[in-house]
């Protein structure tokens, strides 16, 4: 059986982690294949976003520590830990999370650029518990995003905070009380419904941004936005509000 699943769906490539029997921990054969299916998204015009989310009712319970005892790797060279930490998606990608999203697997949460959860989902970066180091992301990237005085507590605590919470300090975009992959879906399928172009480029921008100073940011925006302005499905994309009619984006 494959430790992780992809099916496409409507534009949207979902990708589980397949170890409900392990929590979903990662090890190196779900890195594996993480990064196989995130190049997959990233490869197929067909395909807009993608949703990762793991089986049987938890999220992903972080690194394998029996695996990690044995001397192996979650992570892959070039990318990081679970297959794409390091080295993130294009495309737009949301994570789906049930239960618990723990240490490595809270890590791939941040990694998401949008995330649905599930009323009873929990998140946490444990690691201190254990006399680890989130070093997947959560010291790195987590402040940015909940601010320093949040990232802090959870970071030297280990303590776990409730979806609710989640969502309240800005980690979490909506939670559900039914299954997280439903609103996931719902979620993606209005990112996926726009121009592919237009989305890497808006992700790319909000991503790079922090590390662009005032003198600079302009041009550098404009670097990256100007390709989209001058394709085809620009065209196109004007062509469909004038005709009301969907457009038929090619990617180009």
């Amino acid at each position: 059986m494959s430790e992780v699943l992809t099916q496409a769906q409507d534009g949207v490539l979902i990708i589980t982690i397949n170890r409900p029997e392990a929590k979903n921990a990662v090890n190196q054969a779900v890195a594996q294949g993480i990064a196989a299916a995130m190049d997959h998204l990233d490869g197929d015009k067909s395909l807009n976003a993608g949703i990762i989310t793991g089986a049987g009712g938890t999220f992903c319970s972080g690194m394998d520590l029996k695996a990690f005892l044995r001397g192996e790797l979650p992570s892959i060279k070039g990318k990081g830990f679970a297959g794409f930490i390091e080295s993130p998606p294009a495309k737009p990608l949301i994570g789906a999370v049930e239960g618990y999203a723990l240490a490595g697997g809270m890590e791939i949460a941040i990694a998401c650029d949008l995330l649905v959860a599930n009323d009873k989902a929990q998140f946490g970066i444990p690691e201190v518990k254990r006399s680890l180091v989130a070093a997947a992301g959560g010291l790195l990237t987590l402040p940015s995003i909940i601010g320093k005085r949040m990232a802090m507590e959870l970071a030297l605590t280990g303590d776990f905070i409730s979806a609710q919470r989640a969502y309240e300090v800005g980690f979490v975009n909506r939670v559900t009380e039914g299954a997280a992959i439903d609103a996931a879906l719902e979620l993606a399928a209005k990112v996926a419904a726009n121009g592919p172009l237009a989305l890497i480029a808006t992700k790319r921008v909000i991503n790079e941004r922090p590390d662009w100073n005032s003198s600079e940011m302009w041009k550098k925006q404009n670097e990256v936005c100007a390709p989209v302005f001058t394709s085809k499905d620009s065209r196109e994309g004007a062509l469909a509000f004038a005709e009301k009619r969907k457009p038929n984006w090619q990617g180009e």
